[in-house]
C-alpha cells in the first residue's frame, strides 16, 4: 500500500530530481569566451548556452559551431546524430559534454547531451542565412535580430568595452561622472536643433495650466527641450568640484541622412576647472584619446579585427601607428591657407565666413597624414560661451579634433570667464542668468570638450555610417522599435 501512497511518489519524484541535478552539476556552466581564453583544459566536462552557427553533417556525426555572444569565436560540438533531432542553423541550445581536441589541437566539446531551447525555422522568414554576407543598409533593417549577425555582435562589444576605458580613464585622472538633465529648459545653447518635450496627454496639461502660461508648457511653465549638451551644467558642477563630465544621450532634431548624424547619440563632455589654456585642452584630448584607444587595442583586438576586415586589408599595428605620434596643430587661418593651396582638389569652395565642411576636414586629415587639432577659430561662427582670444578679439580659444573617416570628432574651447563679455554675448538672460551668475560667485577658468562616441567607434572601427555602431539608431524618418 505504501507503494501506492502519495508520500511515496513524491518521495520518489524527489529522488529522480535530486538524481538529475547531481548528474547535471558534474558540468561547469561557462562561456565560449573562457574556453578559448584556456580557462578549461581536455578532459573538463562543461555545459554550454548559445546559438548554433553553423551545422556540418558527416557520416556518424554532425559538427555545430556555437556562440554565446561572448567573443569572436565559436565552440565547435560534436554530436551523434541521434542526439541532434532537427537543431538547424541560429537554434539556441543548452549543451553538456567533455572537452576534448581536434586534430588541429583545438579544443572541441564531445556533447553528452543537447537541448534545443529555441527553434529557427530558416523558411519562416530569418533574415540571415549561413555562410552569406549581407550589407549594412539591409541588416539594418532588422534592428531586433541584427546582434545575432557576427559583426554586429563584435560591435557592440567593443562599444561597451570603450565606454567602459572611457570611464576608467577619466576615474584615474581624477574626475568625477555627472547625470547631467536630460530634460533641460536651455535651448540648445546654439548647438543645433532641438525636439521639444510636452505631455502627450492633453487632458493633464489642461488640469495643469496657469494663466499666462501657453498650453504646451503647462507641465514646467517653460519651454522644455530634450538636451544637445550638459555643457552648460558641467560648468556649474566644475565650479565646486572641479573635473567633471557627463556620458550620456543626446538629440539634435536635423533633417539629415549622413553617415556621420543621427538624431539621438552618445556623448561624452568634460569640463575642468582652472584650465585656462587651448594648449592644456588640448593635451587633455590628445592623452585621453591615445590612452583609450591602446586600453581597446589591448582588451578588444579580435573584435577589432573581427569588423575592420569587412572594409579594410590593414592590420591594427598598420592602422593605429597614430597612438605613439604627436598630433598636429595648426590655426583656423593654417587651415585655410591650405585648403586654398589645393582648393582645385576640393568640389566645395572655400569660405572661411562658413567655417571648414566635413569634405575640408577630410582633406585636412589626409594632407597632414594624422589626426590633428584646428585652433584659434572666427568668434563670427563660434558659440558666446567660448573665450575671447586675448591677443586678438576676433578670435576665440576654441578648438576641433578631426579624425580620418569621421572630420570633426571633438568641438571644445576654454570658457568665457568675464561677466561683463559674457553678458554682452549672453542669447538669453531670462533662461540664462544662472550661467552668468556663475562668473561672479567664486569664479575660476574652465575648459572642456564634446567628443560624440559614435564617431569614435566609426573611426577605429573603419565603419562608414554610425548608424552601424549603435544599438538602436534613430535618423529623420526612422525611429524602428
Amino acid at each position: 500500500m505504501f507503494k501506492n501512497s502519495k508520500m511515496y511518489k513524491a518521495l520518489l519524484s524527489s529522488i529522480k530530481v535530486s538524481r538529475s541535478t547531481n548528474l547535471r552539476s558534474i558540468y561547469h556552466l561557462t562561456r565560449v569566451k573562457d574556453v578559448a581564453a584556456g580557462v578549461h583544459s581536455e578532459g573538463d566536462k562543461i555545459q554550454v548556452k548559445g546559438w548554433v552557427k553553423s551545422v556540418r553533417k558527416m557520416k556518424d556525426n554532425v559538427f555545430l559551431d556555437v556562440n554565446d555572444g561572448t567573443c569572436t569565436h565559436n565552440l565547435q560540438l560534436v554530436v551523434s546524430k541521434p542526439q541532434l533531432q532537427d537543431t538547424a542553423y541560429g537554434s539556441s541550445v543548452d549543451v553538456t559534454g567533455t572537452l576534448g581536441r581536434t586534430p588541429k589541437n583545438q579544443l572541441e566539446l564531445k556533447v553528452d547531451s543537447l537541448q534545443e531551447l529555441g527553434a529557427c525555422p530558416l523558411a519562416e522568414g530569418y533574415p540571415f542565412y549561413p555562410k552569406k554576407s549581407y550589407p549594412p543598409d539591409y541588416i539594418r533593417n532588422h534592428l531586433h535580430l541584427r546582434p545575432q549577425v557576427s559583426s554586429v555582435g563584435s560591435t557592440l562589444r567593443v562599444r561597451h568595452q570603450a565606454t567602459k576605458c572611457f570611464n576608467d580613464y577619466l576615474d584615474r585622472e581624477g574626475f568625477i561622472q555627472i547625470h547631467t538633465p536630460i530634460i533641460t529648459s536651455n535651448d540648445c545653447e546654439g548647438a543645433g536643433e532641438a525636439f521639444q518635450v510636452r505631455p502627450a496627454n492633453d487632458g493633464l496639461l489642461k488640469q495643469m495650466a496657469k494663466k499666462g502660461v501657453p498650453h504646451d508648457q503647462a507641465y514646467f511653465d517653460r519651454q522644455t527641450f530634450l538636451t544637445v549638451s550638459g555643457q552648460l551644467h558641467l560648468e556649474a558642477m566644475a565650479h565646486g568640484l572641479g573635473k567633471v563630465y557627463t556620458f550620456g544621450p543626446t538629440f539634435r532634431a536635423e533633417n539629415s541622412k549622413s553617415p556621420i548624424h543621427l538624431a539621438e547619440f552618445h556623448m561624452l563632455e568634460l569640463e575642468e576647472a582652472f584650465m585656462d589654456s587651448l594648449d592644456a585642452l588640448a593635451d587633455r584630448i590628445e592623452s585621453m584619446v591615445k590612452c583609450v584607444t591602446k586600453s581597446l587595442l589591448e582588451t578588444s583586438s579580435e573584435d577589432l579585427t573581427s569588423v575592420r576586415k569587412l572594409t579594410t586589408d590593414s592590420s591594427l599595428e598598420q592602422s593605429f601607428t597614430w597612438v605613439d605620434k604627436q598630433f598636429p596643430r595648426i590655426t583656423f587661418d593654417d587651415a585655410m591657407q591650405v585648403l586654398q593651396q589645393h582648393k582645385t582638389k576640393l568640389k566645395s569652395p572655400v569660405c572661411p565666413a562658413e567655417g571648414i565642411n566635413k569634405e575640408q576636414e577630410l582633406f585636412l586629415v589626409d594632407h597632414f597624414a594624422s589626426p590633428l587639432f584646428v585652433t584659434s577659430w572666427p568668434k563670427a561662427i563660434k558659440s558666446f560661451y567660448m573665450k575671447e582670444n586675448a591677443a586678438n578679439p576676433e578670435l576665440v580659444d576654441a578648438l576641433d579634433f578631426l579624425v580620418p573617416h569621421a572630420g570633426e570628432l571633438v568641438g571644445g574651447s576654454v570658457r568665457e570667464g568675464d561677466h561683463d563679455k559674457l553678458a554682452a554675448k549672453l542669447p538669453d538672460r531670462e533662461a540664462l542668468g544662472w550661467y552668468l551668475e556663475l562668473r561672479k560667485f567664486g569664479s575660476v577658468p574652465t575648459a572642456g570638450f564634446g567628443l560624440g562616441l559614435e564617431r569614435y567607434l566609426a573611426w577605429v572601427l573603419n565603419v562608414h555610417n554610425v548608424k552601424d555602431v549603435i544599438p538602436f539608431p534613430r535618423w529623420a524618418h526612422n525611429c524602428a522599435m
